[in-house]
């Protein structure tokens, strides 16, 4: 009777441990489209990503180069003060976006320009995401808000 409780409890113990894989394995595969990593503007100057590689690029806008062309596409480069990259977006912008101003898009960087797929930007005048303060403090050209 030991010895068949045993067996018993060791099988359970197999099975929870093959499940628990097979559980994390499938977590993973699905979340591998959900994962999008940030970059800066010069992270990505420095080692561009794969055409395939979705992510997101924030910084500022670069002051001068915002150009609305026929239709809804937008073309404008962001900035983090070491490096620039130029986006294209087709959409419609968010309604607080600038020049000069924060934002991060998604999307996937195809023969050097970044073609976005969606566009953020600040929600308020003293807002900017964190992920862009901590490239800007990097590169250092952040300035707090109020500074002039």
């Amino acid at each position: 009777m030991k010895g068949l409780k045993k067996k018993r409890r060791v099988q359970v113990i197999v099975l929870a441990a093959v499940a628990l894989a097979i559980s994390t394995g499938l977590i993973g595969y699905a979340m591998r489209d959900g994962i999008n990593f940030f970059r800066s503007p010069t992270q990505v100057a420095e080692e561009p990503p794969a055409a395939t590689e979705t992510f997101r690029l924030g910084g500022l806008v670069e002051e001068g180069t915002l150009v609305r062309g026929q239709g809804e596409t937008v073309t404008f480069n962001v900035t983090d003060g070491g490096g620039s990259i130029k986006v294209a977006y087709t959409g419609v912008l968010p309604d607080l976006f600038a020049e000069n101003q924060g934002m991060i898009g998604t999307g996937k960087y195809v023969d050097g320009v970044f073609q976005a797929t969606e566009i953020l930007a600040k929600h308020d005048e003293s807002y900017m995401p964190r992920e862009v303060v901590d490239a800007l403090k990097e590169q250092g050209v952040y300035q707090e808000p109020g500074d002039s």
